[in-house]
This record gives C-alpha cells, sequence and structure tokens, in this order.
C-alpha cells in the first residue's frame, strides 16, 4: 500500500511539472485542471502520510503495534501515538463482552435438555499482546468453543432436578470458575455465566414442579408444628410458674400469719359503723376498744 501510494506521488509529480511546461501542445482548460488539482494532490498526499505516522486508539481499546512481525509488549492505551511506516497497529476492543449460547446437555440420570446460558468476559489489557500472538483477533471462537465444553462437562455432573432449582445459581458459578481458571491464562477476564434458561421435557419439568410444592408444604406444616410446641411449652413454663408461686406462698402462711390475718380483718369490721356480729371459733382473740364499746 505504502509503495503504491509512493508511486502515485512519483508519477503525478512528474505529470504536474510536464503540464506545467507551457511548451507541450495541451488544451489551456486542461492544462488549467491539472495546475489546480496539484494542489489537492499534496494535500492528500499529506494526509495519507500523516496517518502512515500517526496511529489513533480509541476510548474502550487498546492497541497492539506489528512492526513486520516482531510485536510489541507493551500496548497502545487510547490516545494518539506515532507510528512508522512499517509497523501497523491492531485494535482490540476492551469493552464487557456478552455472548448467548443454546446447549444441549446431558444430566446426571442421562436425561437430554437444551439450556440458554450466557458468558461475560473482556480482554485483559495487559494481556492483549499474548492474546494477539497466541489467537489473534478472532479470539470469540477459542472462547465459545471452551464455554460449551464446560458447560457440558458441568450439568453431567448434576441431576435434571438441581440443575431446574436448587442448585441453579451453584451451578453457575461453579462455570464461571472453571472457565476463569481455562480464559485468565490466555489474557481473558471472565465477570459472570449465567444459566438462564433450563428447557426439560415436559413431563419432568411437571414432576419437578410437583415434588417442589409437597416439599414446599411439608415446609410449611413443619413451620405450624414448630410453633405450636412452642406455645405448649410456653404456656406449660408459665403454668409451672403459678403453682411455684402459689407453693411459696402457702408455704410462707404460717398459724402466727394467718392470726394476724385475723386480727386485722376484724378490727376492720369494728371500726366500721354498721350493725354487725362477730361469730368465731372461741380460739380467736376479742378485740376490746379502750372507750368500752
Amino acid at each position: 500500500m505504502f509503495t503504491f501510494f509512493l508511486m502515485l506521488l512519483i508519477g503525478g509529480g512528474a505529470a504536474f511539472a510536464a503540464l506545467k511546461s507551457d511548451d507541450l501542445p495541451v488544451p489551456l482548460p486542461i492544462r488549467w485542471a491539472v495546475r489546480g488539482g496539484g494542489g489537492f494532490v499534496a494535500v492528500f498526499v499529506a494526509l495519507y502520510v500523516i496517518s502512515r505516522f500517526v496511529a489513533n486508539v480509541p476510548t474502550g481499546s487498546v492497541g497492539v503495534r506489528d512492526s513486520l512481525g516482531n510485536v510489541e509488549e507493551s500496548p497502545l492505551l487510547p490516545g494518539l501515538h506515532f507510528n512508522t511506516p512499517f509497523s501497523r497497529v491492531v485494535m482490540f476492543s476492551t469493552r464487557l463482552k456478552n455472548i448467548q449460547e443454546g446447549i444441549e446437555a446431558t444430566s446426571q440420570e442421562g436425561l437430554i435438555f437444551d439450556l440458554n446460558v450466557s458468558l461475560q468476559y473482556r480482554i485483559d489489557p495487559r494481556k492483549v499482546s499474548q492474546v494477539y500472538r497466541t489467537i489473534g483477533t478472532s479470539e470469540s471462537e477459542i472462547v465459545v468453543s471452551r464455554f460449551r465444553a464446560i458447560v457440558r462437562s458441568i450439568t453431567a455432573l448434576h441431576p435434571a432436578e438441581s440443575i431446574y432449582s436448587t442448585k441453579r445459581t451453584m451451578i453457575a458459578e461453579e462455570m464461571r470458575r472453571q472457565l476463569a481458571q481455562q480464559l485468565e491464562p490466555l489474557g481473558f477476564v471472565v465477570e459472570a455465566a449465567l444459566l438462564r434458561e433450563v428447557k426439560l421435557p415436559e413431563t419432568v419439568q411437571a414432576a419437578i414442579q410437583q415434588k417442589l410444592k409437597i416439599e414446599q408444604e411439608s415446609k410449611q406444616m413443619e413451620f405450624v408444628l414448630s410453633k405450636t410446641r412452642q406455645e405448649a411449652q410456653r404456656k406449660q413454663i408459665e403454668a409451672q410458674a403459678i403453682a411455684n408461686y402459689n407453693r411459696t406462698v402457702a408455704q410462707g402462711l404460717t398459724s402466727q400469719v394467718i392470726q394476724l390475718k385475723q386480727i386485722e380483718a376484724m378490727q376492720s369490721l369494728a371500726e366500721s359503723k354498721n350493725t354487725k356480729v362477730i361469730i368465731t371459733n372461741g380460739n380467736s382473740p376479742i378485740l376490746v376498744s379502750p372507750g368500752g364499746n
């Protein structure tokens, strides 16, 4: 490409110099057009030369400089960078990428079902030169193939019920962890692996849902029984406390205390202005007021 433009520049310059000469039998309109177009050619050539010596790395990307097969280790960060005519800058996006795949997998029981999964990853800017040397610019082929293989290997270790409901989050995290182990040494950062949809046969799906419903009802009943047992224990403890209190009070009521209470009661009656007759068993003391009443 550079050689072509160099030849174009030399040829165009020679033609321009020849057409400027008044000795050549060239019509005047063509001569004026060529002379006027010389400035346009010069500007075009200048812009091309500048573009060959300056590389612009946009935001969200990094560049790798390849000089005749020699790849520089340090990546080019976003911004303008000086370049040479014999070097080219290969751009890599560092933004988060999302891959969605539909995979036919097998459960631990040998049940074949369909999965919709997603992988979110990005290129590590510090390892972009390694990615260019070992993989090139088509990294998605490597990432997708390993993603599909890991998903199948993990689902084969779990029963369909776990994949469908109980261990769905755990299985997704296991996929992310294994992908990180394989892809990070290659220069990729795995952000998340998502188990979006599990498509089981309708009969299997209905059986799993029925089982989950029964388990939920059983847990609810167990909760109710637990609350009932707790309430019974509370009432038993309350009754025991009342019985202990009554026993303590009964033990504290000696004959002297009872006699004192009788005296207090009769004294209260005696002080009343109402007509009264107090019948005792003969053992209770009779209070006589100092006034003889």
